[in-house]
């Protein structure tokens, strides 16, 4: 079962009702967050946070005092007995356009928080990696972490062999769906920088760490035409927090078997964790 943080109170997430006249209904105006909360605890709750703020002020919603009310939400529900798997889950905070659009502005906006429990991934996939289908399409506002994902869901779907699709514009690789992307090539990491992709948190610790172990960094959109060159790939994200890729498309990497960095960096990201909890 899943609890919502709604209307100033805790209920089951199925009680829970937004008026057909919201505009994330009506328009899909809204931007939203994923934390994951381990042992009950929320995973980099300020960041998270921080991203919200900007994603709700950059689309034009007046958020008032609405963040502190939503930390607050996290961090009490994380902390309840009816916490979905015991505190082991994952809290989407949201927020919407709410009724009232003027002239792109968005003056009432609603929010809620949701927890539930995350997606399955399945152990072994860190042992033998994930594939990823490329798209030629690319995130609309990656300044923005909005609600719409249509387009990487039209472009992953029915295609039960991949994880989600990898956003590909002009032949640059930016990011995924739900997840910040890498390539290892001679022992450097490459990634997109922000404002080309957004700004992933779990990207961002993963990046703190690796410049601490001395690990070079390069942020720059790396080319399709480097896949099959590059040493190996994974994505980061609060749920999968370091996973291998393999392949994407028809272009195996690393041979068809994970490499070493990500081994590393999953590593020293669990090993660290703490640090970034809240």
């Amino acid at each position: 079962m899943s609890i919502c943080f709604f209307e100033g109170e805790f209920r089951p997430t199925g009680e829970c009702r937004l008026p057909v006249t919201d505009l994330a209904i009506q328009r899909g105006v809204g931007v939203f967050d994923s934390i994951r909360i381990y042992k009950k605890r929320a995973f980099a709750l300020e960041p998270h946070m921080e991203r919200l703020r900007e994603s709700a002020v950059t689309a034009g919603i007046a958020i008032g005092g609405m963040i502190d009310r939503i930390r607050d939400a996290v961090r009490s529900g994380a902390k309840r007995d009816d916490c979905p798997d015991d505190g082991d889950c994952i809290c989407k905070t949201y927020i919407t356009g709410g009724d009232v659009n003027d002239c792109g502005r968005f003056p009432e906006p609603r929010s809620f928080v949701i927890f539930e429990s995350g997606p399955e991934i399945v152990e072994e996939e860190y042992e033998r990696g994930v594939s990823l289908h490329p798209t030629a399409e690319g995130r609309p506002f990656p300044r923005v972490k909005s609600i719409n994902y249509l387009v990487g869901l039209m472009e992953a779907a029915e295609r039960h062999d991949v994880m989600e699709c990898l956003y590909c514009p002009g032949g640059k690789i930016t990011e995924t769906l739900r997840s910040s992307f890498f390539l290892c090539i001679g022992g450097r990491l490459v990634t997109s920088p922000v404002g080309e992709v957004l700004g992933g948190v779990t990207r961002n610790i993963v990046l703190e760490l690796a410049r601490e172990a001395g690990i070079a960094v390069e942020e720059r959109s790396p080319g399709v035409s480097e896949l099959r060159s590059s040493d190996e790939a994974f994505l980061t994200s609060s749920w999968k927090e370091v996973m291998p890729v393999v392949k994407v498309g028809d272009a195996l990497i690393g041979g068809g078997r994970p490499g070493p960095m990500a081994k590393r960096l999953l590593a020293m990201f669990r090993s660290s964790l703490d640090r970034w909890l809240d």
